[in-house]
């Protein structure tokens, strides 16, 4: 099965008409660069892509410049270092990619791992404001925090798991039940894209590695003292992150906020983009009043 690669991304594939390549070491980058003004960076979570953000962007490109790039190793991004999926150097090539695009992020909007990481990247890049969707802020609860790591940590080391991975669950049937369980059905065409990344192997690897090298309680009671303006949206039908893991973690951080939106799932941005947007953006335009 050929792997994904930017040359290769879909002529129907969202905002592809703004997508650019980026050498940025170690990685070879696939990044949406649209609208203008403020800055705005925006990482989706574990097993999505840029285009997860597909129905958002429109909303903020009045107001702001947004970069989303697809993950290492996920989406169109190549990856150059399969060691480095883990939450530090994700942050730190993530950091260097900025550096190459010569920009100052105002802002970091994350979604699931992405609110993580959103967070992470505060500690390396002068950020004024972070904005987590779902933010996956928690460890599994019991068993699982022991289960799932470790068969992603064996999955991702044993050869052609990806591959049979891609192969089995590369189907509409597949990727509509594992969107059920996140409390988030798509539309037809949300479901084809998901399809897509699902097939690749490359995609399925890169996934299963950021899974295994993640380090969240590690680094979480650190990020919890963070001093900057923080609001974690969350929506009571996720069945992926529960809303309380963004309740209890906005009670807890010294500038936190907390807004929720009822029903919606996980993917409740791409569900729910109007939603979304119109807590995010009156919250931002405060926050960042007075930013160039």
């Amino acid at each position: 099965m050929a792997e994904m690669d930017f040359a290769q991304m879909p002529p129907d594939w969202p905002h592809r008409d703004r997508a650019r390549r980026i050498a940025s070491r170690p990685h070879d980058w696939c990044v949406i660069d649209a609208g203008a003004g403020p800055v705005l960076l925006l990482l989706h979570g574990a097993g999505g892509s840029g285009h997860s953000f597909r129905t958002l962007i429109p909303l903020l490109t009045p107001h702001y410049r947004v970069i989303v790039p697809d993950l290492p190793g996920q989406g169109f991004t190549r990856s150059g270092a399969r060691s480095r999926y883990g939450i530090d150097p994700m942050a730190e090539d993530l950091a260097e990619l900025c550096r190459t695009l010569d920009i100052a992020p105002a802002a970091v909007i994350g979604h699931s791992a992405g609110g993580a990481l959103a967070l992470r990247l505060a500690e390396i890049l002068p950020l004024r404001a972070i904005v987590g969707l779902n933010a996956a802020l928690g460890a599994f609860d019991g068993a699982a925090g022991v289960l799932f790591p470790l068969l992603a940590k064996v999955l991702s080391v044993t050869p052609f798991i990806p591959h049979v991975v891609a192969r089995l669950w590369g189907n509409a049937a597949t990727v509509q039940r594992l969107l059920v369980t996140t409390g988030s059905p798509l539309a037809e065409d949300g479901v084809a894209q998901y399809i897509a990344l699902v097939k690749d192997p490359a995609h399925v690897d890169a996934t299963l590695g950021m899974m295994a090298q993640w380090r969240l309680e590690e680094v979480m009671p650190r990020l919890m003292t963070l001093p900057l303006p923080v609001l974690l949206i969350a929506s009571t039908g996720d069945r992926a992150v529960p809303a309380r893991i963004s309740r209890e973690a906005a009670a807890q951080l010294p500038d936190g906020s907390y807004a929720e939106i009822p029903a919606r799932g996980h993917l409740m941005h791409e569900e729910a983009a109007e939603d979304v947007a119109a807590l995010l953006l009156p919250w931002l335009a405060a926050e960042l009043s007075g930013t160039a």
